[in-house]
């Protein structure tokens, strides 16, 4: 599923689909802007790099803590066993959907940086090609009824797979050039036996950023018909 290899404090995380030469250059933003690598930075609670590699196009991003807490510690958490790391956990689990043949963000690579009893990360991930997040779109236009069904089935299919999104918001789901539905961000993610319990409560939660965002954006194309027709379809796809 994955190779660990050790440098010094630094512990290199591969998946045993990678092809590339990983080392931890690649982990340093500044390393692919002297290459004049970097074609994209994606601004949130923390910054993206998309860098291009042999022809494809591949995401860095560094883990920071977010709340009260990250304003003291902001990218340092404490190291209790390297399996125990949000970063392992995140890499792993992304293996094991890609492994399942769910459309992610392929993990290339990971690292967890070690200092007594503190450590930092960061992750490589192959980029979803010519990305545009539900949020992004919504901004611009409303979802045609197809978008919100490949949505909602698309959901349904990690779900019916058992597997719970931490953090699962309209800036999260992405659609390729080919109008294809993709889930990022698996930071927190779990395996779980399906239960309508949890995955009610992540539809919520999705409920929720849809609401959050239509308040934040001057132009927001969501109606509630929209998210009746996107629930709708989602429990469909579930029970077949």
């Amino acid at each position: 599923m994955m190779k660990i290899t050790t440098a010094n404090n630094h512990y290199l995380l591969t998946s045993d689909t990678n092809t590339y030469a990983v080392d931890l250059n690649w982990f340093d933003a500044q390393f692919w802007q002297a290459q004049n690598a970097i074609v994209a930075t994606k601004e949130g609670r923390s910054t993206a790099w998309f860098f291009k590699q042999d022809q494809k196009v591949n995401v860095l991003k560094h883990y920071w803590r977010g709340g009260l807490v990250g304003k003291v510690l902001s990218d340092q958490y404490l190291y209790t066993g390297l399996e125990n790391t949000r970063v392992y956990q995140e890499f792993a689990l992304l293996c094991q959907l890609e492994k399942l043949g769910l459309p992610i963000s392929k993990p290339i690579a990971a690292k967890v940086s070690r200092a007594g009893l503190i450590y930092r990360g960061d992750l490589i991930t192959e980029a979803v090609s010519a990305a545009q997040s539900l949020c992004e779109r919504l901004q611009t236009r409303s979802a045609t009824h197809l978008e919100l069904k490949n949505v909602a089935t698309t959901l349904a299919r990690f779900h019916k797979a058992g597997v719970y999104h931490a953090d699962l918001n309209i800036n999260n789901i992405l659609f390729d050039e080919q109008g294809e539905v993709y889930l990022i961000d698996f930071d927190r993610g779990q395996l779980k036996t399906p239960s309508t319990a949890w995955q009610q409560a992540n539809l919520s939660r999705l409920q929720r950023s849809f609401n959050k965002e239509a308040g934040k954006w001057p132009t927001f194309y969501f109606t509630q018909e929209d998210w009746q027709l996107l629930q709708q379809s989602y429990w469909q796809a579930l029970q077949n």
